[in-house]
């Protein structure tokens, strides 16, 4: 962190201990329904969702080669192949809307067709594997669901409406390779990968597994009482996996991954959970803004609440996982569930940095419309959803 940084922060922290009317009634209760919820999230969603999701994150990111996935971008590339690993890439990137700028114009402008690079974009920090296992856990199975679904499918059809629109300037421009480094070899298979993998999945599913409810079947009901007897078996199994199948290198390199994937997101995730607290306060306590505000806004199904939803989160910039709990607060204060989709499809793909810097690599022209498709997918998205909830 830069001194000046520092700087700001201790002038900030002084001037809301000096200034804040912390003994408004108002502002004690919205000063306790922040920590209570970051409490809430502590106890919750910490060690049986966040800290398993860092360790897949960090198994992604070190085990599965970015390299493997931007090589299917090449203008000779296959385009069902080329859309569907765009459409995906998202999971094995976890960047947010500002980080994936870099690798999008480096395959941009050395030969991707303008289809599979957009999708690309969108995917990168719309399928961000933490923010959808946070979803599920947070705003439910549904909600979750729908977002992954709905932001695989976004990528899909944005990058094939960039291709059919600009169909005409993309076969002009000239066809380029991108610079691959080289693949270190490693001495497991990928079926031995694939098991590490869902290893690790599983023991997230069943450590987080919720307590059923009593009309629910037996069956969920004997895998809650049992969940924490399946978690430490799959434990057992993934350290003997450890110690049989990797190398010490390579398991210290996957501890830095996730350590790095900790520094960067729990500060961030514990100033906006504290943040959205103050203002919002958790579901069915009221903090600093009034609920009928909210409603007012996007509470119901309305296209205004929708598209206002959509413009609002694609001009927001959302560090990653920070628009979990600011939808948590918001569904608490009144929002629809359609809209909250919507803001969670058009926020984390887009914001007005990113925008600022897309517009130096597309152009204006190319950058309206990617924004534009965006928002109308995320606005249609969240109004079917809806109604199909509703």
């Amino acid at each position: 962190m830069k001194e000046y940084t520092k700087l700001l922060w201790i002038v900030v922290l002084f001037l809301a201990a000096y200034f804040v009317p912390w003994t408004h009634p108002t502002i004690r209760q919205a000063g306790l329904e922040a920590f209570l919820m970051l409490q809430e999230y502590a106890r919750q969603h910490v060690l049986t969702c966040l800290i398993p999701a860092f360790f897949i994150a960090g198994a992604i990111a070190v085990f599965v080669s970015q390299a493997s996935v931007l090589k299917y971008f090449g203008a000779k590339a296959n385009r069902i192949l080329a859309y569907s690993v765009a459409s995906v890439s998202g999971t094995v990137l976890a960047v947010c809307s500002c980080t994936v700028l870099p690798l999008f114009a480096g395959i941009y402008t050395r030969g991707a067709g303008i289809g599979p690079a957009t999708a690309f974009l969108y995917s990168g920090p719309a399928i961000n594997v933490l923010a959808i296992i946070l979803t599920a856990r947070v705003l439910g199975w549904q909600m979750g669901l729908a977002r992954a679904v709905g932001a695989i499918l976004f990528a899909v059809l944005t990058g094939l409406l960039m291709a059919f629109i600009f169909r005409q300037e993309d076969s002009k421009r000239t066809e380029g390779n991108f610079y691959l480094p080289e693949q270190k070899e490693k001495g497991r298979t990928l079926t031995q990968d694939a098991l590490y993998m869902l290893t690790m999945v599983l023991i997230l599913v069943f450590a987080a597994f919720a307590r059923p409810g009593s009309d629910e079947a037996e069956l969920w009901k004997f895998i809650f009482a049992a969940k924490w007897y399946i978690t430490a078996g799959l434990l057992l199994v993934l350290a003997w996996m450890l110690k049989s199948w990797f190398k010490k290198d390579e398991l210290t390199s996957w501890v830095d991954s996730t350590w790095g994937f900790v520094k960067q997101i729990a500060p961030l995730l514990a100033v906006g959970v504290l943040a959205v607290g103050f203002l919002l306060g958790r579901p069915g306590h009221t903090a600093l803004i009034p609920e009928q505000y909210i409603a007012s806004l996007v509470g119901g199904n309305s296209l205004w609440a929708n598209l206002f939803a959509s413009v609002s989160g694609a001009l927001m910039y959302f560090a990653t996982l920070t628009e979990v709990p600011i939808v948590q607060g918001l569904l608490g204060s009144g929002m629809g569930k359609g809209p909250a989709l919507a803001l969670l499809l058009a926020g984390p793909a887009l914001s007005l940095p990113s925008m600022i810097v897309l517009g130096g690599i597309l152009g204006v022209k190319k950058t309206a419309a990617f924004i534009c498709i965006i928002v109308v997918l995320s606005t249609v998205a969240g109004m079917l959803y809806g109604a199909i909830v509703a």
